[in-house]
């Protein structure tokens, strides 16, 4: 793909933390038509994340621009567990809750994305942030639509690694194993881990004291957004993390599709999710020895050029622009 092309894309995100930054570089990059975020159950209480959506893109200049539509607003048949007490109360650091007045959209997220796939075959991406409840329940109002979209690139999982969640878990893949399972089982896709973004996304001191030295409403809202996460991160107790510092794993997967060559190694294996309730809850099996018989039909990246990313994630602060040094 050239630099002049512009792919055409949908965020499907439980807007909290570094969502909200995901967002902030899929609204400000020319290398994507963001055409609509759809909200899904997850992070924080679902009306929050429609709130801070709305926020968000209204700080990116696109508000008018980019509709907002609501999902699912609870996993297919598990219950979960909030994650307020990393992104804090609201899920935007615990002190800002917005209420912007912006309508959502009249569809149905899940209609949204079954329609713009029918209407567009081939060409719409989709870019899942969040647990995957609404690409499955679009599934299944759609059974041919892992044909119909371009792309579609996850993130979720721990690749043979910890999860994030409890030991054998990540997140998005904990909140709805069952979705998960499915997604994982009829899509080809590409899945960014938890794993590859402790490696590869993690900002320190340094990065933060740069942060803050830009003055710009991106970088002021940067600093709001990770206060609550880089307490809970400084706490060894509860996190293996035990420093002060901050994982993007939603603003590094749209950073490997706005600019690809950031990827430095990807391989692909078979991928399942446990979606029984229990200690291996949304465990994420990885066939890197080739050992069953499931088709390997997951990109898995393995390894980002992190510099690169950080470098993204500046200039949008610093110039509106994530692309600014390229």
């Amino acid at each position: 793909m050239s630099d002049t092309d512009s792919r055409r894309i949908i965020v499907d995100t439980d807007t909290a933390g570094d969502d909200t930054q995901a967002l902030v570089l899929a609204a400000l990059s020319d290398r994507v038509d963001l055409e609509g975020v759809t909200i899904c159950a997850g992070n924080v209480p679902f009306d929050y994340q429609v709130e801070n959506a709305k926020y968000t893109l209204e700080l990116a200049g696109v508000a008018d621009e980019v509709p907002v539509y609501e999902g699912v607003r609870s996993p297919l048949q598990k219950e979960h567990d909030f994650a307020e007490y990393v992104h804090g109360e609201g899920g935007l650091g615990g002190n800002l809750f917005p209420d912007t007045g912006i309508p959502s959209a009249d569809e149905h997220a899940v209609d949204f994305i079954v329609r713009r796939a029918r209407e567009n075959p081939g060409e719409i991406s989709l870019v899942c942030i969040a647990p995957l409840t609404n690409v499955a329940v679009a599934l299944q109002h759609e059974p041919d639509l892992p044909d119909l979209l371009d792309e579609v690139v996850i993130m979720g999982g721990a690749v043979n690694t910890l999860g994030n969640i409890t030991p054998a878990a990540e997140y998005n893949f904990w909140v709805d194993p069952d979705a998960a399972a499915i997604v994982m089982d009829a899509f080809e896709t590409t899945l960014v881990d938890w794993g590859v973004t402790v490696r590869d996304s993690t900002f320190d001191a340094d990065v933060f004291d740069e942060i803050q030295s830009i003055e710009t409403a991106l970088a002021e809202f940067y600093t709001t957004i990770t206060e609550a996460v880089r307490e809970f991160n400084s706490q060894s107790e509860h996190d293996s993390l035990g420093e002060d510092v901050t994982t993007q794993p939603d603003s590094m997967t749209i950073a490997t599709l706005l600019e690809p060559d950031i990827v430095e190694e990807a391989s692909t294996y078979h991928v399942a999710v446990d979606d029984r309730e229990g200690m291996t809850r949304g465990y994420s099996l990885v066939d890197e020895l080739e050992v069953t018989d499931g088709e390997a039909k997951t990109r898995v990246i393995e390894s980002v050029d992190g510099d690169r990313f950080t470098e993204m994630l500046l200039d949008a602060f610093r110039h509106g622009d994530p692309h600014h040094a390229k």
